[in-house]
């Protein structure tokens, strides 16, 4: 006898279809599994020994092949368990063969039968949805897998909960999706003594969704007020909900169902790789950059990461997706990120100004800064110098605007950009970050004296053709936040400021 059960390979967020196919026939007693799986499906064999086992079901006495096709597809993980067993006491007659169809399959095994959570519930169930089937997954994923609409979810606790829920003897309710939570109050702005031009800056990148440099000694606050962005950023969309999620359940980032609106903000420790930032592993898994989608990632200590892992961010930086090449698959993961960065001006991290200077300025910075390439750097819109706080600055009361206020200006400049995007159509991008070509001339429509100054900055060699773009989009902010419909001299002066030349060279 044969049965078929279908289940999903995962490709980055996409599920591809997968069908298990398993024949009983006769010759030698043995259960193999074929169709390009890996480790973990190879031992799914002993799994569902063991968990029929547990429910007093001997296997077969029979020659067992399960086969996942397409063959060529490489298949990974342990959430191929339970279509196994479902498609073999499906040929046994211990659940009707009609009772699978419409159906597909997802989740661990237990060696007693009971079913455990995988990852990726979410964008299993999107995709069973759009091949017109319902979804059976473990219990602990079923909140997850609400998540994916009008989808048919099962999520029985145990096989035999399953079984008697195709035998008429057992009712399994529909589960609700979980909660959506607000994440824990973001850290206030008010908190931030002193630095207003930077504070100007992180406003600035906020409204537009640009990228963002700080540069100062230790202890100038510079994490502080990155920690500080999300309070400034609006809440995720429904469609970048979605998005967010279905990346962080890959990854097996989500708990019970709960999903938040807040935006992530992903700070890697500087000793990560290139595979940490960017994807991959034995598994290829979403990096950093990807788990920061729709969101902030933040490199504190710049310099400190590893040439190659800082390079490895710069397509992700223009295309706004991550493609990880191996050897049998390419895999894309979206990675539409904001980044904000920190650094030291030196290795000592005081620079050659002030109050315990370098001794060994300018070597010193122009060694320590070097080691961030300038490609990358010119996908950075604001670089900020952030000097040290003074004992003036922190005897001073708490500033009177903290970033309650701060978010309704990056709100109003954000819908002014939803406006212009909608008045547009044709997909036009949101966020002034992302704007390029005709809507972006259109977008800015520069007078007269601001594309004059724009033209000197490029023929004094300050703008790469990259920075012109990126110069205009950050004039179109900073001219969105003041509530002006057109972009003036002064907003494209004060833009050039943040890329000048030599923003990050030792001061003089």
């Amino acid at each position: 006898m044969a049965a078929r059960v279908v289940t999903v390979a995962f490709q980055g967020v996409e599920a591809r279809r997968v069908d298990v196919e398993v024949q009983l026939t006769g010759g030698a007693v043995i259960f193999m599994v074929v169709g390009l799986a890996d480790k973990a499906v190879a031992e799914s064999r002993e799994r569902v020994r063991a968990a029929f086992a547990g429910l007093g079901l001997a296997m077969p006495a029979r020659r067992i092949v399960a086969n996942l096709a397409p063959a060529d597809l490489p298949k990974e993980g342990s959430h191929y368990d339970l279509p196994i067993a479902l498609a073999v006491m499906a040929s046994m007659g211990v659940i009707p063969a009609d009772a699978l169809q419409g159906w597909a399959a997802m989740g661990e095994l237990s060696l007693d039968g009971q079913i455990a959570p995988v990852a990726g519930t979410l964008p299993a169930a999107v995709a069973a949805g759009a091949m017109g089937l319902g979804l059976i997954c473990p219990e602990a994923c079923g909140a997850e897998a609400a998540w994916a609409g009008d989808t048919p979810i099962l999520a029985p606790r145990s096989l035999i909960a399953l079984i008697n829920h195709f035998r008429g003897t057992q009712v399994l309710s529909a589960p609700t999706p979980g909660p959506v939570v607000e994440a824990e109050g973001a850290p206030d702005l008010r908190d931030v003594k002193g630095q207003e031009s930077a504070k100007r800056a992180l406003e600035i990148a906020a409204a537009g969704g640009h990228n963002l440099l700080f540069c100062g000694p230790p202890g100038s606050g510079k994490s502080m007020m990155a920690q500080r962005l999300p309070g400034l950023l609006p809440p995720l969309s429904a469609g970048e909900l979605l998005e967010t999620s279905m990346v962080h359940s890959v990854a097996g980032l989500i708990a019970k169902g709960t999903l938040t609106r807040s935006r992530p903000f992903r700070s890697p420790h500087h000793s990560a790789s290139m595979a940490a930032l960017t994807g991959g592993g034995l598994k290829a898994k979403p990096g950093e950059v990807s788990l920061a989608h729709n969101g902030v990632l933040f490199l504190d200590e710049l310099p400190e990461f590893s040439a190659q892992a800082l390079d490895s961010l710069r397509a992700p930086l223009e295309t706004g997706e991550v493609m990880v090449a191996r050897a049998n698959a390419h895999i894309r993961y979206p990675a539409r990120v904001q980044v904000v960065a920190a650094m030291n001006p030196c290795r000592c991290g005081h620079g050659g100004a002030g109050k315990g200077a370098c001794g060994k300025a300018p070597k010193c910075q122009r060694d320590y800064q070097g080691r961030v390439s300038g490609p990358l750097l010119d996908r950075i819109d604001l670089s900020v110098d952030v000097p040290p706080v003074s004992a003036a600055d922190l005897a001073l009361p708490a500033p009177a605007e903290g970033s309650a206020e701060a978010a309704a200006r990056v709100a109003e400049a954000r819908r002014l950009q939803a406006q212009r995007a909608a008045k547009a159509g044709g997909g036009a991008p949101i966020l002034n970050s992302r704007a390029e070509g005709r809507f972006l001339d259109e977008t800015v429509a520069l007078d007269d004296q601001g594309r004059q100054l724009l033209a000197r900055a490029a023929e004094a060699g300050g703008l790469t053709a990259r920075g012109w773009t990126r110069t205009l989009r950050l004039a179109r902010t900073i001219a969105d936040l003041e509530g002006s419909p057109s972009v003036r001299r002064v907003h494209v002066a004060e833009a050039l400021i943040y890329r000048r030349v030599g923003a990050l060279e030792p001061a003089t």
